[in-house]
Order: C-alpha cells, then sequence, then structure tokens
C-alpha cells in the first residue's frame, strides 16, 4: 500500500495529436483515487468489464460516449458536460458515439479495502467490434 500523498499535485490538459483509436492522457494519482482523459475515435471502445474496488466518474468534454451494461443494454448516450457514475463492481462499456473525437474525463476513488483488480467479462475480438458496429448503426437510426 503506498503512502499518503503530502504534495499538491498541478496538472493541464490538452488535446493529444491524433494518430491511434484510443489514448488515456493521465493527469494525477494519489494513494486512493486517480484522473485521466480517455481520447477516442471510433474502434477506439473498451470491452465489458467491471472494477471491484473502484468507483468511476466519467464526465464527456467533447464528443458523444455510449455506456452499457450487461447484454449490450445502452444504460447511457452522454454529450458535452454530461457524466455517470459507475460505481464499483458493475459491469460495463462504452464507446464514441460519434464520429466527432471523445474526450472523456475518468476520476476513479478507490477501496482499499478491496483488492484492487479488474475483471475482464468479455475479450475484444472482431467478433465484438462487428456486434458493436451492428448496435452503434441501430442506436444511430
Amino acid at each position: 500500500m503506498s503512502a499518503q500523498q503530502t504534495q499538491q499535485t498541478v496538472f493541464k490538459y490538452s488535446t493529444p495529436e491524433a494518430g491511434k483509436a484510443k489514448t488515456i492522457v493521465r493527469l494525477c494519482r494519489s494513494d486512493i483515487m486517480y484522473a485521466s482523459v480517455h481520447v477516442l475515435t471510433h474502434g477506439g471502445e473498451t470491452n465489458l468489464h467491471a472494477h471491484l474496488a473502484q468507483d468511476g466518474f466519467w464526465m464527456v468534454l467533447k464528443g458523444r460516449a455510449r455506456f452499457y451494461g450487461e447484454g449490450n443494454v445502452l444504460i447511457a448516450d452522454l454529450g458535452p458536460n454530461e457524466g455517470i457514475l459507475v460505481p464499483r463492481g458493475f459491469q460495463y462499456w462504452f464507446e464514441s458515439g460519434s464520429s466527432e473525437l471523445l474526450e472523456l474525463l475518468q476520476v476513479e476513488a478507490i477501496d482499499k479495502t478491496v483488492e484492487n483488480r479488474r475483471i475482464d467479462y468479455t475479450p475484444v475480438t472482431s467478433a465484438t467490434k462487428v456486434a458493436r458496429e451492428a448496435l452503434r448503426e441501430r442506436n444511430q437510426t
């Protein structure tokens, strides 16, 4: 277990240069929380997973984000300045919801009494990507 941070952390965010489907920009971290910005283009999705010890705060800075739960059920379709709290243990995945670049602020609080583990329920495979493309098309009509 790491010691409590005793110094402030000053940070500044700027959009990274395009190139990858998904880029994660680390902003800051302490022993009980961290903040990042996920920058996604089309194809930068994640797979169905859960974090056992982390409550996640997600807020769209730019673009649109879609969050899904078990069974690919749409739980949130978010635009700028909208967000979602994903409690620890909740199964979810998300994707960019438009052709515009998605910038998604992530702040995670970590419960130090629980093993901080990510559980992947589905792998990201070609079939998963095809299924997600079908979902994306269905949700745009």
